[in-house]
């Protein structure tokens, strides 16, 4: 296992992250990733650990293509990479209708075609040339990117199904998963690798070392819930063959009866898209996600009852193997 990342910020203020973040680069993880929902910005956090962490791979897990306007993107992106030279990973995608749509107001329409643009266009801002272009689903009108780049960032593209899998082999420089299971990754890995046999794929884990298997089960359905109904999720999960297993459980989350749709999701399921156990059987699971084609697993560790962020760092560092 060449890379093994971990999501940032650790919970608590940034401010006080510096001995967090620090740790674990002493504990052998190679990469530092982050996330855009409703909590820090993808941005902050890295810029911070590329001054402390001044070893770690950075990456963004991901932005959203429509939040940011192109060229504040592309600066954005560009500064970060600027700040830590060779370091940084560009990973963006269309997020999901819940943060583009209901939390800041922006349509969240053609998501396939926003995210090829954006690549598209970050491609060519990268290279400090002028750019004017109409694309598809914007037009930029004599943008030229005025951070200069000895090597633009590789170019990362979140993806769930078939179109933007490819997408992202043959677009971007490899992928973002997250939310499948192991056998999944196999399936996800080698479409974006038709595309481009030389394409990354980063997957990001959901991680709970506890060997109480009945809270794990518990937290795991009441966290899994918010994202197997998000519609882009739901088609995903249908796509890979659960529409069965989760059938009853969108049924009743649909009708309203929240509670009850959570014990309809069946225990199979969280074992196979939340890794949970001893710190042994997570490294077990973790492993099997690689061997199944994934370059980097990106680590987020639930805070589920009974988990201590800081020891599951830990236990699960690659030195702790």
């Amino acid at each position: 296992m060449n890379r093994f990342g971990m999501t940032i910020p650790l919970g608590g203020d940034l401010a006080a992250q510096r001995p967090q973040v620090e740790e674990l680069e002493a504990l052998g993880y190679t990469d530092l990733w982050t996330a855009e929902a409703d909590g820090t910005d993808g941005l902050t956090p890295l810029a911070l650990a590329s001054v402390w962490a001044p070893t770690c791979r950075l990456g963004t897990a991901i932005l959203p293509a429509y939040t940011r306007g192109p060229a504040l993107l592309a600066q954005s992106a560009a500064s970060m990479a600027s700040a830590a030279p060779g370091r940084f990973v560009c990973g963006i995608g269309s997020s999901s209708d819940v943060i583009v749509g209901r939390w800041n107001g922006i349509p969240f329409e053609e998501p396939y075609r926003r995210v090829r643009d954006t690549v598209q266009f970050l491609r060519a801002a990268f290279t400090g040339e002028k750019v004017t272009e109409r694309y598809d689903t914007f037009e930029v009108t004599g943008f030229r990117l005025g951070v200069p780049l000895d090597e633009p960032p590789p170019i990362l593209v979140a993806a769930l199904r078939e179109g933007m899998l490819r997408l992202a082999g043959r677009e971007g420089d490899g992928a973002i998963v997250n939310w499948l299971s192991a056998d999944d990754a196999a399936k996800v890995t080698a479409i974006v690798r038709e595309e481009n046999p030389d394409a990354e794929v980063v997957a990001r884990l959901f991680v709970a070392p506890t060997p109480d298997r009945a809270t794990a089960l518990a937290a795991g359905k009441f966290a899994m819930a918010a994202y197997l109904n998000v519609p882009v999720y739901r088609a995903f999960h249908e796509w890979m063959g659960r529409a069965d297993a989760l059938g009853e459980h969108w049924e009743q989350w649909a009708a309203g009866d929240r509670k009850g749709s959570l014990e309809k999701i069946p225990d199979a399921v969280v074992d196979d898209l939340i890794v949970h156990g001893t710190p042994e059987d997570c490294r077990e699971h973790i492993a099997r996600y690689v061997a199944n084609g994934i370059d980097c697993p990106a680590l987020m560790v639930m805070p589920f009852p009974g988990v201590d962020v800081a020891s599951a760092v830990r236990d699960l560092a690659p030195s702790a193997a």
